[in-house]
């Protein structure tokens, strides 16, 4: 998590719309996929990880900052993605409180057999994407 959260990091200030995410796949150790979300907000960090990673990420663990998405907007979804990817396991830092996921990622990622553990490094993630998070506070203007 925290190659993931140096992903992130590199990228704050540069993918809005969206959050910068940062994603890194681990297989037998090694790296074999990582990337933040791209300059702008697209490509998402889940799915340029998982080009670099190609076939080796059946099996893989990801390690993610903010949950894999669960709506389709420009692109699909990113945990749609991990599961065609053949992944075994997903580490989140932070469930992500936008209602279009909101807890649907990690539920489509259950749902296909993917151990999915939460909370690792969770208030380094919240401090990162503090004005992302900021649109779902609750009573704000």
């Amino acid at each position: 998590m925290d190659a993931a959260l140096a992903w992130a990091r590199s990228g704050v200030g540069l993918t809005a719309p969206n959050p910068s995410v940062g994603c890194v796949l681990v297989k037998d150790g090694q790296v074999i996929g990582a990337a933040r979300t791209a300059d702008g907000g697209r490509p998402h960090a889940e799915t340029q990880a998982l080009a670099m990673a190609g076939e080796a990420a059946h099996g893989a663990t990801a390690y993610v900052t903010l949950e894999p998405c669960a709506h389709t907007g420009v692109t699909g979804p990113c945990a749609d993605a991990l599961i065609a990817a053949g992944i075994s396991r997903c580490v989140v830092a932070l469930v992500d409180p936008d209602p279009r996921v909101d807890g649907g990622g990690i539920t489509r990622l259950r749902a296909s057999g993917i151990t999915v553990e939460t909370g690792l490094r969770e208030e380094e993630a919240r401090a990162m994407k503090s004005e992302f998070l900021s649109r779902f506070a609750p009573l704000r203007p």
